[in-house]
């Protein structure tokens, strides 16, 4: 690092929000009384004794005998100055070091992006699948005060499996989550999401699952699996079930009389979906999410599937009645393109006009869409961008979205930063 950036990096310690400079001003202040205390020592000694050059050499070399007064206290200071800031440096460093992993960056950086992200607003994202694990992961860099509330309506694949045989709420999204939050070493996190290609019972299951299904059986609770395993990945925020009750999600299609149950079998219904509901219909939220809600500063539903992540969530009441309730701004997130069988065709109006005839209006106070169209989708996807045309009573906020090496995803940075800005223009427009 260069000596101007050394400079620009330490002057970071004196920013807002670090909490150092208080404790250097308490340090200058110990500094000045311990220099008065030894300098009525050192003129007592001065009055005393005789430091002439033809009495003793040394000691007037020593007390810099040959120099006016003031100069001899101006190199003492400048002197003690150095040896100061030179040792607490050194000395920080030496502590702190320990603490960090990382050499590519100074202990400042550090230091003031983890202070940031502390006081960061406390945001709450709802949803399931790929598109809240991006969305989680953008996030976790820009606030400490993070809360995911994922469906339990999965019931397919691994989560399937333990559903039906152990009885558990299916794990599977739950476990994407913690380990998009995880601060652990990356041989954790790629232990977790381990997938077993082969032995008898194993095939298909994930070794994070099994993980939370175990820690299920030792604790006797779910919610209290789903906490200690997010200790194990060290997660910076919380993810929380939207409901502890067991669900199933149920759609109605179009021109078919017959009801498709199943979350994972509803997008091969082969028909557009006119309705999902959940059965049992009266579940109640779970609580911690519900708090979660209320206490918010910004809510996000989104991205992710429509009819099969993002409304099972909404469609427990109590979740829908908190956000309602809560004084955060309320943002839908809609997604970059269209997914085979649940919103072939849908631009972004379509989306958000699904929710609010699932959960009624006003849920949504902006809605973020993409306006890159640009991009190029697989043919194997039969899939499309999302026009960003929408209308409403909710505000409009089009951004460059698009992650450049899958047009199909949400860049998790770029959506982090758009979110942190309609927030800040929501309280701008709020004072």
């Amino acid at each position: 690092m260069h000596f101007r950036e050394r400079i620009g990096s330490a002057w970071k310690w004196l920013y807002p929000g670090m909490g150092v400079k208080r404790w250097l001003i308490l340090l200058g202040f110990g500094l000045v009384l311990l220099s008065l205390g030894v300098s009525f020592f050192y003129v007592q000694v001065y009055r005393t004794l005789e430091f002439t050059g033809a009495a003793s050499p040394i000691a007037y070399s020593v007390t810099l005998q040959f120099f006016p007064r003031w100069l001899r206290g101006l190199i003492l200071v400048t002197i003690g100055i150095g040896c100061v800031m030179l040792a607490v440096f050194r000395l920080s460093r030496s502590l702190i070091s320990v603490f960090f992993q990382s050499d590519r960056e100074s202990i400042v950086d550090v230091v003031y992006r983890r202070r940031m992200r502390r006081r960061g607003p406390k945001v709450v994202v709802i949803g399931g699948g790929t598109g809240l694990s991006t969305l989680l992961h953008g996030l976790k860099e820009c606030t400490d005060n993070l809360t995911a509330i994922v469906t339990v309506a999965d019931d397919g694949g691994s989560s399937g499996r333990l559903r039906q045989e152990l009885g558990l709420l299916p794990p599977g999204d739950l476990r994407n989550c913690i380990t998009a939050l995880a601060e652990a070493e990356p041989l954790m996190t790629l232990l977790f999401q381990y997938r077993f290609g082969e032995g008898l019972g194993l095939d298909g299951h994930s070794f994070g699952n099994l993980f939370i299904a175990a820690m299920a059986g030792v604790t006797g609770d779910f919610g209290q699996a789903i906490r200690q395993s997010s200790k194990v990945l060290a997660v910076r925020g919380r993810v929380l079930p939207s409901t502890m009750e067991s669900v199933t999600l149920c759609a109605e299609l179009a021109n078919v009389q017959q009801q498709v149950q199943g979350e994972s079998q509803i997008p091969k219904g082969g028909a557009p979906i006119e309705r999902v509901f959940l059965q049992p219909d009266e579940v109640r939220g779970y609580g911690e999410a519900v708090q979660a809600l209320l206490g918010a500063d910004m809510i996000v539903v989104g991205p992710g599937s429509l009819y099969t992540s993002l409304l099972p969530n909404l469609l427990v009441r109590d979740i829908a009645a908190a956000i309602r309730a809560s004084d955060a701004v309320h943002i839908y997130v809609c997604n970059v393109a269209t997914q085979p069988g649940e919103t072939d065709g849908y631009s972004a109006g379509d989306h958000v006009r699904a929710i609010e005839n699932h959960v009624g209006e006003g849920l949504f106070d902006y809605v973020l869409v993409n306006d890159n169209l640009q991009g190029n989708l697989p043919a194997n996807l039969n899939s499309r961008m999302v026009e960003p045309v929408a209308e409403g009573n909710y505000r409009v906020w089009p951004a460059d979205l698009v992650d450049a090496e899958a047009a199909w995803r949400h860049d998790p940075h770029r959506l982090a930063q758009t979110l942190l800005a309609i927030y800040a223009d929501h309280r701008r427009r709020s004072r």
